[in-house]
């Protein structure tokens, strides 16, 4: 590792690359401790979550459902119900909601709060030292990494012939596709296949596990596939892409399932198959900063990497790539690169709120019905021999949910054998992003 020699006087208590959520919110607490931070972002403030993740799709997903609500007029009393709309006034919609809720993220607001917000590509040059749009350097006494991730699209032969979607640029399309493939069954590709069949998409969900939703348990993946058939999606699971043809106008993906070639044509190909971290253009190499096997950069509990005053957070630092995760990091990085090394030397069990700490991280994936997770699923505590019991709680037996015409799914929780103590909870159904709050609780 190389050795810099640390300067007598700093410019910055703290400079944070990425304005995202793990970056604005590390930002926010060390402005709130009147530090002296400044924050560089080379887009677009707000990062994945404003732009092009959480809030985008949350929209959509909304007006999907109202649209969804209307098909159903007969299970709320009406004879009929008709919507008449068109998909770019949808979409025009999204982007003022992304409007409305820009202020929040601005570059005014976090300037009312204290943060020195700069504009343009940060190079980290040393431990204390980051240069902007290759120009200016600025000292800092600690760096914090909150670069975020990008969606990952696989090297497909042929991939060159077509324009392909991802969750950054499916926001501009203006047209709604007539058939549309979604390759990838975790919650980005599902809550986007469903949205854009509700709209009149003819949708082919591609995955190469053996169900969607590999991460729940199965009789959760069973519930939602269930729903997505009755929806008139096609799901094709056990299936492994292997390239994209383009024939006569014509555009296929190419798949293997079973020792078999398939193709299924489409107009437009969403791929929604993960999210790679943004490690690279910034100066990582050059210091010798390690990275995981899973490509995010290696970090100890306290957030910090080989440099300890120098800390990552939120997706580029995994093990999760949620906002809220994020959110949660940055209280452990702002606090640990303020006041390291003193967080250092404070023993334990004192040092339990400066240790990062994942025992309870919920999850949703907004689909219709809704999933969400805290804790421990069925599988994953088979997989780490952890001994349970399970509860489980049909929402068809459930007053409310009759009477919102919701009367299905399930919650199920499961304890400590013995004791009412949780490990975890699942709820499949209306509202379970709302319900599993309680759960987080407890």
């Amino acid at each position: 590792m190389p050795q810099y020699k640390k300067p007598k006087n700093f410019d910055n208590n703290l400079v944070v690359i990425g304005a995202g959520s793990a970056g604005l919110i590390t930002s926010y607490i060390a402005a709130t401790i009147k530090a002296k931070v400044s924050l560089i972002e080379r887009h677009k403030m707000g990062g994945d979550c404003l732009n092009t993740g959480c809030v985008p799709s949350k929209a959509l997903i909304r007006s999907a459902k109202m649209l969804r609500y209307a098909q159903r007029a007969k299970d709320f009393g009406f004879k009929s119900a008709h919507i008449d709309f068109n998909f770019a006034d949808i979409m025009e919609r999204v982007q003022r909601v992304i409007a409305k809720i820009e202020p929040h993220d601005s570059v005014e607001r976090f300037t009312q709060l204290g943060v020195n917000c700069i504009q343009g590509e940060a190079k980290i040059l040393s431990p204390y030292e980051v240069q902007v749009n290759n120009k200016e350097v600025i000292s800092t006494r600690s760096i914090v990494i909150a670069t975020g991730a990008r969606p990952f699209i696989p090297p497909l032969p042929g991939l060159d012939q077509i324009t392909p979607l991802t969750s950054d640029n499916i926001w501009e399309l203006r047209d709604l596709p007539k058939k549309l493939v979604v390759l990838g069954g975790g919650p980005i590709g599902c809550e986007l296949a469903q949205s854009f069949a509700r709209f009149g998409s003819q949708v082919t969900l591609v995955e190469r596990s053996s169900r969607i939703m590999a991460r729940e348990d199965e009789d959760v993946s069973e519930a939602v596939s269930q729903q997505f058939l009755k929806e008139g999606l096609s799901l094709l699971t056990s299936h492994n892409a292997q390239s994209i043809e383009v024939k006569a106008g014509k555009k296929f993906l190419v798949m293997e399932h079973q020792g078999t070639t398939e193709r299924v044509e489409f107009d437009e190909i969403l791929f929604a198959i993960g999210r790679a971290p943004n490690t690279t253009g910034f100066g990582l190499e050059e210091l010798g900063i390690p990275l995981t096997p899973r490509g995010t950069i290696q970090v100890d509990d306290y957030l910090a990497t080989n440099y300890k005053n120098i800390l990552a957070c939120g997706d580029v630092a995994g093990p999760y790539q949620f906002t809220h995760t994020a959110a949660h990091q940055a209280y452990y990085a702002s606090i640990n690169s303020l006041f390291y090394p003193w967080t250092r030397w404070v023993p334990a069990p004192f040092n339990k709120g400066l240790k990062v700490n994942y025992d309870v991280i919920p999850w949703a994936t907004y689909t219709d019905p809704e999933v969400a997770t805290v804790g421990l699923t069925e599988t994953s505590a088979k997989e780490q021999n952890i001994p349970y019991e399970i509860t489980r709680y049909g929402i068809d037996d459930l007053d409310r949910a009759i009477a919102d015409e919701e009367d299905h799914g399930f919650i199920k929780v499961l304890t400590k054998p013995g004791s009412d103590q949780i490990l975890g909870t699942t709820i499949v159904g209306s509202h379970a992003g709302d319900i599993i709050t309680e759960y987080i609780a407890a």
